[in-house]
């Protein structure tokens, strides 16, 4: 690994020499944030100059510790003019312009016009991009991320207003859970990145490697239609201005693991890139589901002695956390034409032990009755390695070809130990249990586009197309779990094996899957611009074609023992399933078999075909509308192709889903917006699978259900925007949103071993609340000049409705409040950026309950989070400092018994579920050569 990044830092390196001139980069836009193609950009007083290409950039070449004046001017658009310009080495020579749309005929150049500075430039085109979004919106500017400590999407996220990031990854918009967003990179849909979990993971894309983020709050048809909370488009860094190369090494720890004992199991040698080497692999051997069926007993027993027999754990100590990123970017001239790359990878180790508690119970006139009481310690070694490569070339100013791609790994490698208290075997008394899970599971998800971008001058016409694959494979080998029991009936009874003549997920299990989801990509879109009412109008129109395939198979495998007194059960974890103990022909010795069913492997298509048409419209200089609605089609197949199998579902829908957004702006700092649209989310084929696979976390079987619908979401937004000056801004909004057969994980019981969690519909629920925003600069004190204070505050009512049952609760994962707020302390000719984040959510419900068992809800939980960074070696270097989880408050996820709507330990409330993450701190240091 170490050689491979030398080699690859060496390559990179040959591309950087020393150039007596630096050159200055940016982005020309109009007051509609579309870029302007064709504008020219000249230096005042000197000859030459350049033009804008198809996306608005532009580069000229200047030389540092001089002023310059920029003249920038395009047809139909007023002249700009800009003084104070300067570059430097160790700077982001960055600057992106606004240009306003002359009021005259578009054939008219426009000599007299605005003039500013550079300074001012940069500053307005931060706050006028957000502004001049076309919907509701929050915006995270190449500028912003550049002067932040964040690592990773994820820690970017948590900036924007309204929203929070649970376990680093998972985005949370106005207190919905993570199933109602949907992410976008570079304008391309993808697909989740959890096979078992409607939701993406934002931590796998460097921040190094953005250019923006924008979460449209509000629908508009030229973006997908499956979302309610919001659309997060990731938008990547294209052809750099310069060749750069930066790398990043870090290190860290968490509270619950420095200095502790930390168990592991025996693996591969490739654990370290989260990938196994086939250790934990079933032997290429081995037979087919069919095969093993036709074997005799003692066959099957003897494959056992392959897959079955090492059950040790190791005591230790866990390593520090490690970290590495090696960015590079470059542009040069391939067959006479622009061509510029970025290549990136990024690595990460961490060690972790989670803390947790979970117990089921049963409830009779509102009092708790233990099932189970199991303490848990999971020790997971994670990682998360990626690559991202982007190549673009420019044909021309009026034509341009990327090729995008990205490839990332996340694995976990971990031991559980458990202890606790079990009423499954005696009801009365209970018994004593000890029990250890040893499991990896690696996700790989790799995503590449092709996409195209031409401008038609002569027709003010644009067209974009796209096409784009994406693999999520996720692979879980030699998944172990066994279980312990000891009785209280008898005093210093000894720990018996927990197996039976049943085979069981529970306990002498052995589990292995695969799953993998192909999708296919395909669009593009076409805008036009044209005038009307002396006004710069738009129409697009654009078309998608996706394909999805999961294949998933599992093959869970049990030991199981026809006698039930044999002296075996007595033996311990390291030793009992010893190959000596495996004998068919033995009653008395252990036996081996596969659990079969049909719901133990699926295959899914879904096929969807969209289309929209949207106008954008400039009625007045102070009334914008974006109007339109989307078409999509949707064909999906889970289960099995055959209509009499039980596992078949064939679902065919159409949707329309229109949407309308008006801009009023009341002066040039002022905006009133109001939206409404309709939007749709549909379920995640493994929440349509009869698959029931047992969680050893939950203590319980997750199940899907074929006869799920499809949520239909109603939104209503009105927001008033104040953008005072530079750097500030103020919003308050209320928003309205009808939920149709919002989807909800049930908690089910039936008895006291058979606990399930089932994914279910309600009928409908109905949301509404209030969100105010604010930025503000504290300069109005020269002690505070340098804090900026920014804070977002969200009151959301939400109720589930049914007329057939009486239900007094909000949706699944729904917070009646979320509170943001960060204070930042920024001297920037030091160097230093420090943010502090506090993030609390409202309870909301874990898991939905039903007449017999109470709803799980999760208690309110403050996080605070401490970034610092200093730029060092003449701004080419820089140390970061983050600090997570600094309360590291105890996570308590609880039924409420008395209905009070507050936890109280030691009331007739009973706890669930309880974990403690710990705080962790991480060390980083970059060093960035231009």
């Amino acid at each position: 690994m170490l050689r491979s990044c030398a080699v690859f830092i060496f390559m990179l390196s040959f591309l950087f020499v020393h150039a007596q001139t630096i050159p200055l980069a940016g982005k020309v836009v109009n007051e509609k944030n579309e870029p302007v193609p064709g504008a020219s950009v000249k230096i005042s007083g000197v000859p030459g100059g350049t033009i804008t290409d198809i996306e608005g950039r532009y580069t000229l070449h200047l030389s540092p510790n001089k002023t310059y004046g920029l003249i920038i001017s395009a047809v139909g658009y007023a002249e700009k003019h800009i003084a104070e310009v300067e570059v430097a080495e160790g700077n982001a020579n960055e600057l992106n312009i606004i240009i306003e749309t002359a009021a005259k005929d578009l054939e008219a150049v426009v000599v007299t016009g605005s003039r500013t500075n550079a300074r001012r430039e940069t500053v307005n085109s931060i706050i006028a991009f957000q502004k001049n979004t076309n919907t509701v919106a929050s915006v995270i500017s190449a500028e912003s991320i550049r002067r932040s400590p964040d690592k990773n999407t994820g820690e970017v996220l948590k900036r924007i207003p309204g929203a929070s990031i649970q376990e680093g990854k998972y985005l949370i918009v106005r207190g919905l859970s993570d199933r109602y967003n949907t992410a976008l990179l570079n304008g391309v849909q993808l697909s989740t990145t959890e096979p078992d979990r409607k939701t993406f993971s934002f931590d796998i894309f460097p921040s190094s490697m953005i250019d923006n983020i924008i979460i449209n709050k509000a629908f508009v048809p030229e973006y997908p239609g499956e979302w309610a909370g919001g659309l997060v488009q990731v938008n990547t860094k294209d052809i750099p201005s310069s060749n750069f190369l930066s790398v990043q090494v870090g290190t860290g720890f968490n509270t619950q693991t420095i200095g502790k004992d930390f168990y592991t199991y025996n693996g591969g040698t490739t654990d370290w890139l989260g990938v196994d080497d086939g250790t934990r692999a079933l032997p290429g051997h081995f037979p087919t589901k069919t095969n093993f069926q036709e074997l005799p007993d003692a066959g099957k027993t003897d494959l056992a002695k392959s897959i079955a027999t090492n059950w040790s754990v190791h005591k230790g100590k866990a390593p520090i956390n490690a970290s590495f990123q090696l960015n590079g970017g470059f542009n040069t001239r391939l067959f006479k034409k622009d061509f510029g790359a970025i290549i990136g990878l990024t690595y990460s180790r961490s060690s972790r032990n989670m803390d947790f508690d979970n117990g089921f119970y049963s409830f009779n006139n509102n009092q708790g009755s233990l099932l189970f009481d199991y303490n848990s310690h999971k020790y997971s070694t994670d990682v998360l390695a990626g690559v991202l490569a982007n190549f673009s070339i420019k044909l021309n100013r009026n034509n341009k070809i990327s090729f995008k791609n990205i490839l990332n790994v996340n694995a976990s490698d971990y031991t559980t130990l458990r202890t606790g208290i079990d009423y499954e075997q005696d009801p009365v008394l209970g018994e004593n249990i000890r029990a250890r899970e040893l499991a990896f599971r690696s996700n790989t998800f790799f995503n590449t586009q092709l996409t195209g971008e031409h401008n038609i001058a002569s027709l003010g016409t644009k067209i974009n197309w796209y096409g784009s694959f994406n693999i999520l494979d996720g692979y879980i080998p030699q998944q172990r779990r066994v279980q312990y029991n000891q009785s209280k009936q008898e005093p210093g009874a000894p720990y018996n094996l927990l197996i039976g003549e049943s085979k069981s997920q529970k306990t002498g299990s052995v589990f292995y899957s695969m799953l993998s989801d192909y999708i296919y990509n395909a669009g593009g879109d076409i805008t036009k611009r044209f005038r009307l009412f002396e006004q710069s109008q738009t129409i697009k129109a654009g078309y998608l074609f996706q394909v999805k395939d999961r294949l998933f198979d599992s093959r869970p495998f049990s030991i199981y023992l026809v006698d039930g007194t044999s002296p075996l059960r007595l033996q311990d974890e390291d030793h009992v399933f010893n190959e000596a103990n495996f004998d068919a022909g033995d009653q008395r010795k252990f036996k081996f078999d596969e659990i079969i069913g049909k719901q133990y492997r699926y295959m899914a298509n879904s096929i969807l075909n969209a289309g929209y048409l949207q106008f954008d419209n400039q009625f007045s200089s102070w009334l914008r509308v974006v109007w339109g609605a989307r078409y999509e089609h949707f064909d999906q197949l889970v289960g099995s192709v055959k209509q009499n199998d039980e596992r078949h579902a064939h679902i065919k829908q159409s949707d329309l889903l229109p949407a309308i957004n008006f801009t009023f702006e009341l002066n040039s700092k002022t905006n009133i917006r109001l939206s409404g649209s309709q939007t749709i989310i549909r379920p995640e084929f493994r929440e349509l699978t009869n698959f029931a696979f047992y969680d050893f976390e939950l203590g319980a079987a997750v199940i899907g259900s074929s006869s799920l619908k499809r949520t239909k979401v109603t939104n209503v937004d009105l927001r008033y925007e104040l953008y005072p000056r530079a750097g500030e801004m103020v919003t308050l909004g209320v928003f309205y949103k009808y939920f149709k057969n919002p989807i909800e994980l049930y908690f089910n019981q039936s008895g006291v071993a058979t606990n399930t969690f089932n994914f279910l519909n309600a009928q409908e629920a109905t949301g509404y609340g209030i969100e105010f925003d604010f930025r503000k600069k504290l300069d109005f004190a020269s002690a505070l000049r340098n804090f900026t204070l920014q804070a977002n505050l969200s009151y959301i009512f939400n109720k589930v409705n049914d007329p057939n049952v009486k239900i007094d609760r909000p949706m699944q994962g729904q917070s009646p409040y979320v509170v943001n707020a960060s204070l930042q302390y920024d001297i920037e000719k030091a160097g230093i950026s420090t943010t502090l984040l506090f993030n609390q959510i409202g309870r909301r419900i874990l898991y939905v309950g039903n007449e017999q068992v109470p709803e799980i809800w999760e208690n309110p939980r403050p996080l605070l989070d401490f970034q610092i960074a200093k730029k060092v070696l003449k701004g080419k270097g820089d140390i970061r400092l983050n600090i997570s989880d600094i309360f590291n408050k105890r996570a308590y996820f609880y039924h409420d018994v008395d209905e009070n709507k507050n936890l109280k330990l030691g009331s007739t409330d009973v706890v669930a579920i309880s974990r403690n993450y710990g705080t962790s701190f991480s060390i980083s240091f970059g060093y960035t050569i231009k």
